[in-house]
């Protein structure tokens, strides 16, 4: 009895360790984002929307680096959501949005640290007024097309660590570069839909992913994440192109309305 009774609670420890594993990460992101909107009812902060409605800048100059998602794929020309943003943010703050979308197919998040840290975007960033990041769906693509599911799985802490590590250095040096620019991240979406075969494990380690992205984001002031999960998921496959895995039109739309609703409602932490 007493081995089956030891077998018992050790079966509980590996359920409960397994359940904090999953489930603590999308604990930490709300506790993230219910200090966010806490914050943003203080009288005496303000929105990231009304900082560049009354800044005297002008043109506000807009620079986006990172992946596919970036560079507009599944949507056609100019319905990528970094143009579509800028457009409605110049309508919003009533001042001419200048951008440029340095989107690479294909990009995983070593190989933007990489040009970041060799300088290709050093004049942009230095002229920039937003820096958006979006990298990491492809360091997760090119482990899983190398490695069987359980590979993956047991890899997966390994890759956030050097996932972490490459967002952080980039961050670091668009700070160095220019303290003032206001960084947008986005989160990582699951693009699977509910009845895939690996949707739910997809959508448990999506948290644990994603509050990388906060982490990082926590330590830059006058930084902001996007919640992409909202618009694209399991209940809105009607944003995504037809190869299922990049938005289309309305997806890139919907994540442009999800940032300037964001800019409406979230405080600008000041970086200097």
């Amino acid at each position: 009895m007493k081995i089956v009774k030891y077998l018992l609670v050790f079966i509980l420890l590996i359920g409960l360790g397994i359940s904090a594993w999953f489930y603590y990460p999308q604990y930490q992101i709300h506790q993230m984002k219910k200090h966010a909107v806490a914050a943003s009812k203080s009288d005496d902060q303000i929105s990231y929307l009304n900082y560049y409605r009354n800044t005297k800048t002008s043109p506000l100059h807009h620079l986006a680096i990172g992946d596919s998602i970036i560079r507009g794929v599944g949507a056609g020309k100019n319905e990528n959501f970094v143009s579509l943003f800028s457009s409605k943010l110049g309508e919003q703050t009533d001042k001419r949005i200048d951008f440029q979308n340095q989107g690479i197919n294909g990009i995983t998040s070593g190989e933007l640290n990489n040009l970041v840290q060799e300088g290709r975007f050093d004049d942009s960033i230095k002229h920039s007024d937003i820096v958006t990041i979006n990298v990491g769906g492809n360091d997760i693509l090119r482990m899983a097309n190398r490695q069987n599911i359980r590979s993956v799985f047991q890899s997966y802490d390994q890759l956030q660590t050097t996932f972490s590590k490459n967002l952080s250095d980039i961050t670091a040096k668009i700070t160095v570069l220019n303290p003032k620019a206001t960084i947008v991240f986005l989160e990582l979406y699951n693009p699977l839909p509910p009845d895939n075969q690996m949707y739910s494990l997809a959508d448990k380690m999506l948290p644990k992913w994603n509050l990388n992205i906060y982490e990082v984001a926590n330590k830059v002031p006058g930084s902001i994440v996007i919640e992409t999960t909202k618009v694209i998921n399991g209940d809105h496959l009607q944003n995504l192109s037809p190869d299922g895995v990049h938005p289309n039109l309305a997806g890139y739309t919907a994540i442009s309305e999800q940032m300037i609703y964001q800019f409406k409602h979230q405080i600008r932490k000041s970086s200097v």
